[in-house]
């Protein structure tokens, strides 16, 4: 059996598809304020529950010149007013033990970014905060690796644990998704997503920066929701060939409807 973990209104692991959804890192209010409208109407109208996620700041930036975000205090008053102008509940990233309680204010969700994920003081903390806790898998560890990831949060006696699978380093500069990973975290007890744009992104690829393959994303999207998983999680953009951070493999906002759609009935006939 899977644990449900209830955010809001939204119950997960109870066999209900869910996305999680956003910019890759907060650019400004228009852009994230658009991006949460779009996303909200369409989960509305497909029945899909949304968790909206974009980061503050995003450290692991591959040049020192990269853009990284507003920061805190600014990042998470604009995530505050995602939550209060549109009433979804929100999850971004932490990077350090300090920044736990403050975002534990206005996140419903804390997620703890990949290569972070083995930070036994990190977790901890974030276990801590009593608020569900999303932990991105490594792209440098094993499916089974995740069960020490989960242990470090229930130590605090939270149990509202998600695992993110993001693809796997293979080669340099390259990411591939093993799906037995999917059943094998399952197998755990807790529910697990899919990262559908991580999975198609080529770290360091372009020299300062990150490349990508966006047109995989539909593809990886339906083969983990056919495997089985509690939800999937991408980053989207109005204009990823102009986003901050992440562009290349990021999906634009006005493909998301027609992909869910397709989602959906996958997700549907694989539950029968």
């Amino acid at each position: 059996m899977v644990r449900k973990i209830r955010i809001g209104n939204i119950e997960i692991g109870t066999g209900i598809f869910c996305l999680m959804a956003g910019p890759c890192v907060i650019e400004d209010e228009k852009t994230l304020l658009r991006s949460a409208e779009f996303l909200k109407r369409i989960c509305s109208d497909e029945s899909v529950p949304l968790i909206f996620k974009s980061s503050f700041d995003k450290a692991n930036r591959t040049s020192i010149g990269s853009y990284r975000g507003p920061g805190m205090e600014k990042g998470l008053e604009m995530l505050m007013k995602v939550k209060e102008t549109f009433g979804i509940p929100v999850v971004t990233d932490i990077h350090s033990s300090s920044q736990v309680k403050p975002v534990s204010r206005v996140a419903d969700i804390i997620q703890v970014p990949a290569f972070l994920c083995r930070q036994t003081d990190l977790l901890v903390e974030s276990g801590m905060s009593g608020k569900p806790v999303n932990i991105k898998k490594g792209q440098f560890l094993s499916p089974w690796d995740a069960k020490n990831m989960i242990e470090k949060v229930v130590s605090t006696g939270n149990r509202n644990v998600i695992i993110t699978e993001r693809g796997t380093t293979f080669g340099y500069n390259n990411l591939v998704t093993d799906f037995r990973s999917l059943p094998i975290m399952r197998s755990f007890g807790y529910p697990v997503f899919y990262d559908a744009t991580h999975s198609v992104q080529e770290p360091g690829k372009l020299g300062g920066a990150s490349g990508g393959n966006r047109e995989y994303v539909p593809f990886l999207a339906k083969a983990a929701v056919a495997v089985g998983c509690d939800g999937l999680f991408m980053e989207v953009h109005p204009e990823p060939e102009k986003a901050l951070s992440d562009g290349p493999n990021m999906l634009r906002l006005s493909d998301v409807k027609k992909l869910l759609r397709q989602l959906k009935e996958i997700h549907y006939a694989s539950r029968k």
